[in-house]
């Protein structure tokens, strides 16, 4: 198990391009592409292809969109490489593997990338990056977003939950959980900032999406994330665009949690990859067919008090960013805990993570008939 769990982006990287390299073993056509960071050209979004003679349907996969969660996610690119590829149909089935799409947050084992951008609030199909969405956000700024270094855990701490009990009475949970969530517009600095401007990794990943669409004639997209939800229990969410129930799908893939991204069972994304996919398929490819989720890896637990935490955590750590602390015992402290929020060390959080995602691939290429 240590072995799939990489340290660095630089030996993710590495281990990635290195399994992309046996795919030719099996695929008549592979391909690796490279794309460099503007601000940085030794970080890369690296692209797996691998094309069958007749392409019919491509497996696409991608793993930190979130930058941190890319090491969860590349675990998991690792066990489909050495455990699922070997096992599918190639004269129809083709790859399209991405492994780190926000490769500097990946690095800097940061949710956000270079600007901090969220890149799962950049997909706006439009380009209207509307500063007026989200209005509950503003009345969180004071919560989300202090603009002072972090002096002592326990002042923060003081201050962070009288703000966000002033914030219950007002709001409520759920506006708090959806304005926090959701994504916003207009504070460069604040979390969950997506963007005033298509990103760099967005513009590469809306490429790569428009030639699977050209090339395929059905797509199954499987989006890598860590964060949300039971602890011990991998989520799949579902675009709320996706016509087919949670309900049918948790019977056809036999996994016992399948969601929708909806107020009811998640939260509303502004922005949100999976979709962006299916609202090019209905303004460009309407006779392909699409199915495409997020795989969510839950962390800290879906508890109330879980949830706090997870605020906790995020508040501090974008503080930290742009503020900093005076001491590096804090330094540590919050940047300890934000890794466990994204990348849990615990051996069997990780067994169980590997033992979700193995019976989760297995239902879902089963139903669609590649196993």
């Amino acid at each position: 198990m240590k072995d799939l769990f990489p340290l660095t982006y630089t030996d993710s990287r590495a281990r990635f391009r290195q399994d992309a390299a046996q795919a030719s073993q099996r695929w008549p056509v592979t391909r690796l592409e490279a794309y460099p960071l503007t601000v940085d050209p030794s970080l890369t979004i690296d692209v797996l292809w691998a094309e069958p003679r007749r392409p019919h349907t491509v497996i696409l996969i991608s793993a930190g969109l979130h930058g941190i969660e890319g090491y969860v996610g590349a675990a998991m690119l690792r066990v489909f490489m050495n455990e699922l590829a070997p096992r599918l149909p190639i004269e129809q089935t083709g790859l399209l593997l991405v492994h780190a799409v926000n490769p500097w947050g990946m690095a800097h084992r940061r949710r956000y990338n270079e600007n901090n951008v969220d890149l799962n609030r950049n997909f706006l199909w439009e380009e209207r990056f509307d500063p007026h969405l989200n209005p509950d956000y503003e009345q969180l700024v004071a919560l989300l977003n202090p603009t002072t270094p972090i002096r002592s855990l326990l002042w923060s701490d003081l201050v962070f939950f009288g703000r966000l009990f002033s914030s219950l009475a007002r709001l409520g949970v759920l506006r708090i959980r959806q304005g926090m969530l959701s994504g916003q517009y207009r504070h460069p600095q604040g979390v969950q900032f997506g963007g005033q401007a298509t990103q760099e990794s967005t513009a590469v990943m809306r490429s790569l999406f428009e030639q699977a669409f050209r090339r395929y004639e059905r797509i199954i997209h499987i989006d890598l994330h860590t964060g949300y939800g039971p602890r011990y229990q991998m989520s799949l969410v579902n675009s709320a665009r996706e016509s087919t129930s949670p309900s049918e799908w948790i019977q056809r893939f036999r996994y016992p949690r399948v969601l929708a991204a909806t107020l009811s069972d998640f939260y509303v994304v502004t922005g949100d990859i999976t979709d962006y996919l299916y609202r090019l398929r209905e303004e460009r490819f309407p006779t392909t067919e699409l199915f495409a989720t997020c795989f969510e890896f839950g962390t800290f637990g879906d508890s109330l008090p879980a949830q706090i935490r997870s605020l906790r955590i995020t508040v501090l750590e974008n503080r930290l960013f742009h503020y900093d602390a005076i001491s590096d015992s804090v330094r540590c402290a919050i940047r300890r805990e934000y890794e466990e929020l994204f990348y849990p060390s615990e051996p069997r959080w990780r067994e169980q993570a590997l033992a979700d995602y193995r019976q989760a691939m297995e239902g879902l290429l089963s139903a669609f008939d590649l196993l």
